[in-house]
């Protein structure tokens, strides 16, 4: 029986990914000046404020924090008094304070190799064959339809230049009883935009300028099995309220870390609870995670299944994880050998054969997923809108970005199962 999946994104001008852009620039400020900084920074923002605070070690670093954060949401494009929360007038308060001992003594030791986890905690990571990225179909619509926005949004001379910096988007899929996407089913796109016109007048132009503008683009730029799915059947609704010109952190307060479900899987596979933005990686619900993912990528990436959940958990200040698991929701093309020492029948006994060869074939010890990504380098401002996951891995500077979704384990994973 077919089914319908519905999953958002945020632009980086909402008011909760604003904060993560702020926390996750100052994390990227410590770390330029001093890779072994140790950062929780946690951002609140709202009409006119800015709030940042957490606990910071450092021996070598000194973070402007207001010029820092003021010139984040000038990136955003927060720049005219009208929007009620602009770069060059909000207010900023800083409460930064030095991170606690108690934590500090489980995490640095004398040999680098035996740093224990920052914190307890289980980490997630999930990969499925929806698209190219190995991600969730309806996410992965999501985000990409508010990059084209965000792009129309900054052209010279753009076609809706009514645009300010706040949106969501989410999209519903129809999928078979075998999850196969089928259909783009509803697309729901509110954006911020200018006062112009009576409201219906408001109104109609977006609606027609999202039909005709922005969802041909989005379609454009997407692979042919994926355009496929929209088949001018879907249901459209923008900006269902009728209205939208009070957005961003003037419209609802922001925070950072509140939309871990965005930045991660859009509700599919599971979510251990931990946010990423403004977190050093030390702390294993951002480091962890990132690594969950490149395992669960690589695994479907290989053909061990075509659909694949890790979970990792760690104790504070203890190096290795305290557990692996994994779920390939039946879809393993591999099954444990005679001799393994899995005696279980059934699927089961396939995942957690699977669960045993990566605990063997990998180190992850929050020391050396630290250096197999390059996590103690400033490159977690691009993470913080748009998704940690499916993105693509690129160099800039000598510095590796989106290091954990790159599929270099494909080739061990494939001779290690056979495939």
């Amino acid at each position: 029986m077919n089914y319908l999946f519905t999953s958002e994104s945020v632009s980086e001008g909402h008011p909760d990914k604003v904060a993560d852009q702020i926390s996750d620039a100052i994390l990227d400020e410590f770390l330029r000046q001093d890779p072994e900084s140790k950062v929780a920074c946690e951002t609140f923002c709202t009409a006119g404020l800015v709030v940042v605070g957490g606990e910071v070690k450092s021996e070598h670093a000194y973070v402007d924090i207001q010029e820092t954060v003021r010139k984040v949401i000038r990136k955003i494009g927060y720049t005219k008094a009208e929007y009620g929360f602009d770069a060059d007038s909000c207010g900023i308060i800083s409460t930064i304070h030095e991170q606690s001992a108690d934590i500090n003594r489980g995490v640095e030791r004398e040999e680098p190799s035996e740093q224990g986890a920052g914190d307890q905690g289980m980490m997630f990571g999930y990969a499925c064959r929806d698209t190219e990225e190995y991600m969730p179909l309806a996410l992965s619509l999501s985000h990409a339809i508010l990059r084209i926005l965000s792009d129309i949004r900054r052209e010279e001379n753009s076609p809706m230049p009514y645009l300010r910096p706040d949106a969501k988007a989410q999209f519903t899929v129809e999928f078979s009883g075998k999850h196969k996407p089928l259909r783009v089913h509803t697309i729901v796109l509110s954006t911020q935009h200018d006062e112009f016109g009576t409201d219906a007048e408001m109104h109609a132009r977006i609606e027609k300028d999202v039909r005709e503008i922005v969802i041909p683009r989005l379609v454009a730029s997407l692979p042919e099995r994926t355009a496929k799915l929209f088949d001018g059947s879907f249901t459209l609704h923008v900006n269902p309220t009728g209205k939208f010109v009070i957005g961003g952190p003037a419209g609802d307060t922001g925070l950072t870390g509140r939309k871990i479900i965005v930045d991660t899987y859009g509700g599919r596979g599971a979510h251990g609870g931990g946010a990423f933005s403004g977190k050093d990686p030390s702390k294993v619900d951002r480091s962890a995670a990132y690594a969950a993912r490149w395992l669960a990528k690589n695994l479907v990436a290989a053909g061990v299944a075509d659909e694949c959940l890790v979970q990792l958990a760690y104790a504070i200040g203890v190096a290795k994880p305290v557990s692996i698991f994994v779920d390939t929701y039946k879809s393993a093309h591999v099954s444990a050998p005679a001799g393994s020492g899995i005696s279980e029948e059934g699927g089961e006994a396939t995942d957690a054969y699977i669960a045993s060869v990566i605990g063997s074939l990998f180190d992850l010890t929050p020391a050396a997923i630290v250096k197999r990504f390059g996590l103690k380098a400033p490159i977690y401002g691009p993470t913080a809108a748009y998704g940690h996951m499916g993105r693509k891995p690129y160099v800039e500077d000598g510095l590796q970005f989106f290091g954990w979704e790159k599929l270099d384990a494909v080739p061990v994973l494939k001779e290690k199962f056979g495939l």
